[in-house]
């Protein structure tokens, strides 16, 4: 059974293309060491000058010719499928931004990963919050570009159940390899036990969620080491050179800086760290406040 829909035509393209290839290698080499025997200068000391040859030449460009054709016909028919979702299909927007990757539903459920139903059309909306990403599933055959300002979608019909591997295939920063996610393929009853099923664990911070929610760890760690960004454990009370308009200031950061570099984060890069890196995050007053509460209680 294929994990999509779309495994057969891009399998069959890939694997015609591969023969022919093969074939050219094996009869190209063989006819090379064929003539380094034939025409050597012990079996040929006088060479021949051979101007052209009409029927030689018809015969390799008119095969080449065809069998480009052959293999354009068969990834093309692989790919056109691809272009236009069904009418039908279940609508999922996919967002990336450095570096992870977020799945809103049709009922406002956000997860990490993708969740869809066996055997339906599913239509992915992609979306980039800050740099160019592209969603690739290996295991459906299927990739597609997020481009910032562009409207870009993917579709595809899981036919295995099971959990498949989500990549970015486009480099989009320092941690491009580690933006990972998967698709879980599962019954219909048991997507929509999933999707009516609360988002957020009841015993965790909601200023930890806002930050998973917008990607804030896969650039600040919890645990003192060093990412894109500096870490946040004990980072209220710290004393930092900070960057402002090219010069250096030393400041002791407290809960008002952490606020204002969350607002605007360019306006202060904590020294050694570069800048234009984090975007600028549509979140309320009372959501900055939790994040701020949160990263207080990280010692």
């Amino acid at each position: 059974m294929n994990a999509s829909n779309f495994v057969e035509g891009v399998d069959f393209s890939l694997y015609l293309i591969l023969a022919i290839s093969v074939f050219f290698l094996v009869g190209i080499t063989a006819v090379m060491i064929y003539f380094l025997f034939r025409y050597r200068k012990k079996n040929n000391p006088v060479a021949t000058n051979i101007s052209h040859n009409n029927t030689l030449e018809i015969v390799w460009t008119v095969i080449p010719a065809i069998l480009v054709l052959i293999m354009f016909w068969y990834g093309w028919t692989g790919y056109r499928p691809m272009l236009k979702a069904p009418e039908d299909a279940m609508e999922i927007n996919a967002t990336g931004q450095m570096w992870k990757w977020t799945f809103e539903y049709p009922n406002g459920k956000v997860s990490d990963t993708l969740v869809v139903p066996i055997d339906e059309a599913v239509k992915l909306n992609l979306f980039s919050k800050d740099v160019l990403h592209s969603l690739y599933i290996p295991a459906f055959r299927i990739k597609q570009d997020v481009v910032p300002g562009s409207e870009k979608m993917m579709w595809f019909t899981a036919q295995k159940k099971g959990t498949f591997d989500i990549l970015c295939a486009e480099y989009c920063g320092q941690l491009h390899s580690y933006m990972l996610s998967t698709v879980k393929v599962v019954d219909r009853a048991e997507y929509d036990n999933w999707l009516a099923a609360e988002s957020s664990p009841a015993d965790e911070h909601p200023g930890l969620t806002l930050m998973k929610r917008n990607a804030c760890l896969s650039c600040h760690t919890q645990d003192g080491t060093r990412l894109v960004g500096p870490s946040l454990k004990g980072l209220m009370g710290k004393t930092e050179t900070v960057i402002v308009d090219g010069q250096e200031k030393e400041i002791t950061i407290d809960r008002e800086y952490l606020l204002n570099s969350i607002r605007e984060p360019n306006a202060e890069i904590v020294k050694g760290f570069q800048p234009n890196l984090m975007p600028k995050l549509p979140l309320t007053e009372e959501e900055l406040n939790q994040i701020a509460d949160y990263i207080e209680t990280i010692k």
